[in-house]
C-alpha cells in the first residue's frame, strides 16, 4: 500500500488505516513478527503509535536508533487524543435524572 495514502489517511483515522494495511498488505504482520495480539491491542489503545511503528518498520526495515522519536511521538499523539476527551467531557450534554 501506498506510504503516503496511508499516511494521510491515518493522520485523520488511524484505525481505518491500520485495517486497510491489515486487509491489503502484510506489513503489520511483518513489523510484529507475526504476532496478532500487539497489533489489536494497539489498533484498539494506541492506534496513532502502532500505525507510526508499522510506517517506520516498514519504510526502514526496522525501529531502531532515531526512528523511535516517530513512534514516539505517535504515542504523545494517543495520549493528546486521551487528554483532550478527559478535558472536554464536560461539554457532552446530559439528560439523566436532572
Amino acid at each position: 500500500m501506498c506510504g503516503c495514502f496511508v499516511l494521510a489517511l491515518g493522520a485523520f483515522a488511524p484505525r481505518l488505516a491500520l485495517i486497510l494495511m491489515a486487509l491489503f498488505n502484510d506489513e503489520i504482520t511483518e513489523a510484529f513478527d507475526g504476532s496478532w495480539v500487539i497489533p489489536l491491542v494497539g489498533w484498539l489503545l494506541l492506534p496513532y503509535t502502532t500505525l507510526a511503528y508499522v510506517l517506520v518498520s516498514w519504510s526502514t526495515g526496522g525501529v531502531e536508533g532515531f526512528t523511535w522519536a516517530f513512534v514516539v511521538l505517535g504515542l504523545v499523539l494517543d495520549l493528546g487524543s486521551y487528554v483532550g476527551g478527559w478535558n472536554r467531557r464536560s461539554d457532552v450534554p446530559t439528560s439523566w435524572g436532572s
